[in-house]
């Protein structure tokens, strides 16, 4: 028997030779992320330097881009060096190094879900009380929550799971998981499962039913208010309504693998799956908001217009 602190290393059994194919994929999977860091770099320094976007709705969405890039930087570097690499191994610290980064962009991701969809609830139910209900103390408080909340479950989940007893190193995947992790365990882990689906409550199910309930309330005021009402709504609503969903998938795809046998299904599918939360979620989110909300698009405009003003004043 071996335990945590005797495991050197971790080794990730999910990759298949594929020759030299994997250049091919490496240079796909650099190519997104370097679209996802320059998309939401972009953004967040758009919705920084303009006054005009220091609101509630833009400081949430400011604190969302920042997660993208902190989930995105704890999976594509070592995913990277992976694909390359012929030997899947990875030093134990920086697995659970990974599975604290992973495990916190998902926690504060839906928790920040949930406080935009309060914030819209607020807006469409509440509009002329909004400013007084959404205050700057609030707003920063609100900003504050998911990452406090998230940083502190992650690091207890991390400080558990890194003193099992540990019967193996091969994990079924491309990247560390918190839950493969607890499936070599020798001990017994039916309390680490139920502290697992506690928080996997706390980091969904809440807020899901938070999502859930403001929804169902700016649903109502839709239907009794004006075209004008109902306009606001499907503008400001729905690209939130498609990150949730787009992250709800992810997540289920993830949840599904981790507690159910999935061997039937092909290895390709299932690894598309398990990466569906960290490809699409950052790459959805700079898409959506930056094209639907007018305000980040007419900046965006200004700024890729500029050097054709520049250019055409110069001849």
């Amino acid at each position: 028997m071996m335990n945590s602190t005797q495991v050197s290393y971790l080794r990730l059994a999910a990759y298949v030779d594929t020759g030299l194919l994997k250049y091919v994929y490496f240079l796909i999977v650099l190519c997104v992320y370097v679209f996802i860091v320059g998309a939401n770099v972009f953004l967040i320094v758009v919705i920084c330097v303009n006054r005009s976007l220091h609101e509630p709705m833009y400081m949430f969405l400011c604190s969302l881009f920042v997660n993208e890039l902190y989930g995105s930087t704890g999976l594509f570097p070592l995913l990277l060096v992976q694909i390359l690499s012929d030997v899947h191994t990875v030093p134990a610290s920086l697995c659970y190094l990974q599975i604290y980064c992973i495990h916190c962009y998902g926690t504060v991701e839906y928790l920040s879900l949930a406080v935009m969809s309060y914030d819209r609830y607020l807006a469409i139910c509440y509009p002329l009380q909004y400013s007084s209900h959404m205050s700057a103390n609030r707003t920063a408080t609100l900003i504050a929550l998911p990452w406090l909340y998230g940083l502190l479950a992650c690091l207890i989940m991390i400080c558990l799971s890194s003193s099992l007893q540990l019967c193996g190193n091969i994990i079924q995947k491309v990247y560390c998981d918190n839950h493969a992790i607890i499936k070599l365990a020798c001990a017994d882990t039916r309390l680490l499962n139920t502290l697992g689906l506690f928080s996997s409550f706390c980091a969904v199910g809440f807020p899901f039913m938070v999502i859930l309930y403001t929804y169902m309330q700016i649903l109502k005021v839709c239907f009794s208010g004006s075209k004008q009402t109902r306009q606001k709504a499907v503008a400001t609503c729905s690209p939130h309504l498609a990150s949730v969903l787009n992250f709800t998938f992810g997540v289920s795809f993830e949840l599904s693998q981790s507690r159910f046998d999935m061997r039937s299904v092909p290895a390709q599918i299932r690894i598309l799956m398990s990466l569906y939360w960290f490809l699409f979620q950052p790459l959805l989110n700079p898409l959506v908001y930056g094209l639907n909300m007018s305000k980040i698009r007419i900046l965006f405009q200004k700024v890729f217009s500029l050097p054709r003003t520049i250019y055409r004043s110069s001849m």
